[in-house]
């Protein structure tokens, strides 16, 4: 049996995002608190970015296994290409911002850097999880609805 690498990548991909959602929350706390005007859009994009991921993760991880009827390998492909889009957006457009900044100290400029590469490391992440379904639409692409098993198919009368 071959191992299933998805499981460890969407691990990865949920504890990645609650750490962008964590950084990119404290510097959008800083600049309304410190400076009292509303935080870049870059963040707040990354911020969207984050909880988008943290509803979608655990639908692509659960519903294949527990809910088959609930899930389709189309739905499940736009989604992660969404993903893979918002975080790609996301982590550059934090980059870009960064680097037009003429002044850039303290632990707030630490959190954003940080936030921007964590961002790239989930980008990465989604594009191979975006891969591996496209991959999965492609194999399966003239194949019928699936069925289950013969073995778990339910019986009349038991």
């Amino acid at each position: 049996m071959a191992f299933n690498y998805m499981f460890p990548l969407r691990a990865a991909q949920f504890l990645f995002a609650i750490i962008t959602l964590g950084l990119t929350g404290y510097v959008a706390h800083w600049y309304i608190v410190r400076d009292g005007i509303s935080s870049p859009s870059q963040i707040n994009f990354l911020i969207f970015t984050s909880l988008w991921t943290l509803f979608t993760v655990p639908y692509l991880t659960v519903a294949p296994v527990y809910f088959p009827k609930l899930t389709h390998k189309y739905a499940t492909l736009a989604t992660d290409a969404l993903t893979m889009l918002f975080w790609f957006a996301g982590f550059v457009a934090l980059a870009v911002f960064l680097s037009a900044l003429s002044v850039c100290l303290g632990s707030v400029c630490g959190s954003a850097k940080a936030a921007a590469a964590f961002g790239a490391f989930v980008w990465i992440i989604s594009s191979v999880t975006t891969g591996l379904a496209a991959m999965h639409v492609w194999r399966t692409r003239y194949s019928a609805p699936a069925k289950p098993a013969p073995s778990m198919e339910r019986r009349p009368g038991v």
